[in-house]
């Protein structure tokens, strides 16, 4: 048997993808792919349309470099690389001192939220332009509706309140009550007096709302409202040390926005100030300290100077020896600084510090140089030498002192002064007519394409999930000829969808295809297969035609009785059995009693004659199901069920046998056994390939070779393709008698 080597080869040919049937089948879906698109595009512009705006305001700061220390000797910052000021600053403006202070000033941990009607509340409320707060719509009075206003001078709340969502509620004027998140009540009190009921303190500066009005207040532990502003704030330096910082802060009140952002620039600048004041107080204290040291260092060399040259008599050095002086003071005033400096550094850092450790270096480099020099003076005569000596220490004296007066004086001024390095440019402001977000272009353009993308993914997954044969070339590639492929009767699809109750049941009308619209394209296929059958059975044993399938829901009862009509008017005479005497529903569609039926026939409660029922069309009778057995495969196994059937052949040109599906119950098996033709039935995009190859095994290890197949329920689609899968289990219940 080669039918496995052909389904291999087909499923080999299934794992190559097939782009021409994956652009048949979204062609197929064209409706649901725009579906889906013009479903999340509409979704995309009601967001954007009803979404909160979004305003972003800002403010600059600019940030002029220290030239000097506070000691006016050098630039600290220039040893470290020359670092902007702009990195250390960005990091004060956004340090807990700044924004914590912020946040206790504004109450900015206390968040108050009106309750607005779900989906469309917001959008009218910020768009009610009156004078007074807005009057209820549809007299739902406990949302807001537009003109609200809550403001909490103070609330003081318990720690396990912190973070909760409670509720106020506004009452007449000018009272109010505020409950916890499980509705318990915590104050009931009026507005512009303070409160201190069940561990809850506060005020309420306003409150302007309708009688009724809820509002949503949040009170956030302070460090957490901290981190949270830390995080929305975008501080950043406009180009590389320019010293310009630029504030933003992105929020829905644009008011609140411009409010928080002048707190934290004029907090900033204030702190600047300070420190600055602060830096030079401390400067100043050192400087004083050593003015006395230093004046009297100058005292005591002018007097030894003095004292050498009277006892001497001598008044000045040479010219050789005023130039290596001059050199002298200038390397021994510059050293004098940076000791200066570094006594003030030793405050401020460790020994390893960077800017300590380049401190160090400078001042080795200068005595390396200043070393060099006192060479030079050796060569001096003594008397030269002693005179340098004692000018140099007069002189580097007297510059370094009045280094340190001129210094004083400036750092006194500083320190009353109210004047740092930073200075605000720009308050803060916003652009009420532009908000930044939604930005509503670019998010219905992203809910439109993200609807394509998942109408093109649902069709995709429901295409690889799909295991249903949608081409009678596959059915033929597992060595089944397909006898007739029958279009998708959209006529038969209304009258099966209708839904009637049980009691219009008597009333109901039989709808057989061929006489309701015999030029049905599935009639005429049909035909084709009554044409095909007769072919078919010219050496055949018997006339009976045993017709099955893989598994339910594949209309085999629909080709049954239309095959058995234009069989009937061909002028043939046509017996119609329902061998499903489970499920059977034969006698619905011909509308004939289901009593004195098939099963009534083998245990002999009815004769032939009363078993035979006539139908609207002429030269075709049936045999309904009968009452439900509790053993049919027991009764087709029977002698009385080949008896009968011998008796039928005898009477009528064809007997046409409609069976349960294979793969449920065995009893198409049996009666397969009996039938010279035995066909099966398959549903477009229904049936997979495997579940037809177990079909077709089944029915051969009962002995029976199926002459072919009927390819049912065929659709007019732009993609045909294979597909893989197994076959499922089948729930193949009893019907009732009244089914």
């Amino acid at each position: 048997m080669q039918l496995p080597s052909v389904v291999g080869t087909r499923d080999n040919e299934r794992d190559d993808i097939d782009l021409l049937g994956i652009f048949g089948s979204l062609i197929d879906q064209k409706w649901l792919i725009g579906a889906l698109t013009g479903a999340f595009m509409l979704t995309g512009v009601a967001y954007a349309i009803l979404a909160t705006p979004v305003y972003l305001a800002n403010a600059v700061v600019q940030v002029e470099p220290k030239k000097n220390d506070m000691l006016g000797f050098s630039d600290l910052n220039s040893m470290l690389n020359g670092q902007s000021p702009s990195v250390t600053e960005i990091g004060i403006i956004k340090s807990r001192a700044v924004i914590g202070k912020t946040v206790d000033d504004l109450h900015l941990d206390i968040d108050v939220t009106p309750n607005t009607f779900p989906v469309i509340g917001g959008f009218l409320a910020r768009r009610y332009k009156g004078d007074s707060v807005a009057p209820p719509r549809f007299g739902l009075n406990s949302y807001a509706w537009g003109g609200e206003r809550l403001d909490i001078a103070q609330l003081n709340l318990p720690e396990e309140l912190l973070g909760k969502k409670l509720t106020l509620v506004a009452g007449e004027q000018p009272r109010f009550q505020l409950f916890d998140d499980n509705d318990n009540l915590l104050v009931d009190g009026a507005v512009g007096e303070a409160f201190v009921q069940n561990g809850v303190e506060g005020r309420i500066a306003d409150l302007t709302a309708n009688p009724g009005t809820r509002f949503q207040v949040v009170r956030s532990p302070r460090i957490v409202t901290i981190l949270d502003y830390q995080d929305d704030l975008d501080v950043s330096e406009q180009g590389k040390e320019s010293g310009i910082i630029r504030l933003a802060l992105a929020s829905a009140d644009y008011a609140q926005a411009v409010k928080i952002l002048n707190k934290v620039a004029s907090l900033y600048v204030q702190q600047n100030v300070e420190r600055t004041s602060a830096e030079a107080a401390q400067s100043l204290d050192f400087l004083q300290a050593q003015l006395p040291q230093v004046k009297h260092d100058l005292i005591k060399a002018s007097d030894a100077l003095n004292g050498y040259q009277t006892r001497g008599k001598t008044v000045n050095i040479s010219l050789e020896t005023q130039s290596v002086l001059e050199q002298i003071v200038t390397l021994d005033t510059r050293i004098s600084e940076l000791k200066l400096q570094q006594a003030e550094l030793d405050r401020k850092f460790t020994k390893q510090h960077p800017v300590y450790r380049a401190l160090m270096a400078q001042i080795g480099e200068l005595t390396r140089q200043q070393k060099s020099l006192e060479s030079k003076v050796q060569d001096l005569p003594a008397t030269q030498q002693e005179l340098l000596n004692l000018t140099r220490d007069v002189e580097v004296a007297s510059q370094i002192y009045t280094q340190l007066l001129n210094k004083s004086q400036e750092l006194d001024i500083v320190r009353a002064g109210a004047v740092g390095n930073a200075r605000l440019i720009d308050a803060a402001d916003v652009d009420k007519t532009t908000p930044v977000k939604p930005r509503k272009a670019l998010i219905v353009l992203i809910a439109t394409f993200l609807g394509g993308f998942v109408g093109v993914a649902v069709v995709l997954v429901r295409k690889s999930l799909s295991r249903g044969l949608e081409g009678p070339e596959a059915i033929e590639q597992l060595g089944l000829p397909v006898y007739a492929s029958i279009p998708y009767s959209v006529l038969q699809q209304e009258e099966d969808s209708k839904k009637l109750r049980p009691s219009d049941e008597s009333r109901r009308q039989a709808f057989l295809l061929a006489l309701r619209n015999p030029t049905d394209l599935s009639i005429e296929s049909i035909r084709s297969l009554r044409t095909c059958l007769h072919f078919a059975g010219l050496d055949s044993t018997n006339n009976r035609i045993m017709i099955s399938g893989p598994s339910p829901q594949v209309g085999k009862t629909f080709v049954s009785s239309n095959l058995a009509a234009v069989m009937a008017q061909s002028g043939q005479k046509v017996v119609l059995i329902d061998a499903d005497m489970r499920k059977g529903h034969l006698h619905k569609t011909l509308n004939t009693p289901i009593t004195n039926g098939l099963s009534d026939l083998l245990v002999k409660r009815c004769s032939l004659e009363q078993g035979i029922h006539e139908t609207e069309v002429e030269n075709l009778h049936f045999i309904s199901r009968g009452q439900v057995p509790p053993n049919p495969s027991e009764l087709l196994m029977h002698a009385n069920f080949r008896d009968l059937l011998a008796q039928l052949s005898d009477l009528y040109d064809v007997v046409i046998i409609d069976t349960p599906p294979l793969l449920a119950v065995t009893d198409a098996a049996i009666v397969g056994r009996e039938a010279a033709i035995s066909l099966i039935v398959t549903r477009f995009g229904v049936n997979p390939a495997k579940e037809i190859e177990l079909t077709i095994r089944r029915f051969a290890q009962n002995g029976i070779q199926l002459k072919g197949a009927v390819f049912n329920g065929v659709e007019k689609r732009a993609a045909s393709y294979y597909g893989n899968g197994g076959y499922g289990n089948y729930n193949y219940e009893y019907a009732s008698d009244k089914a």
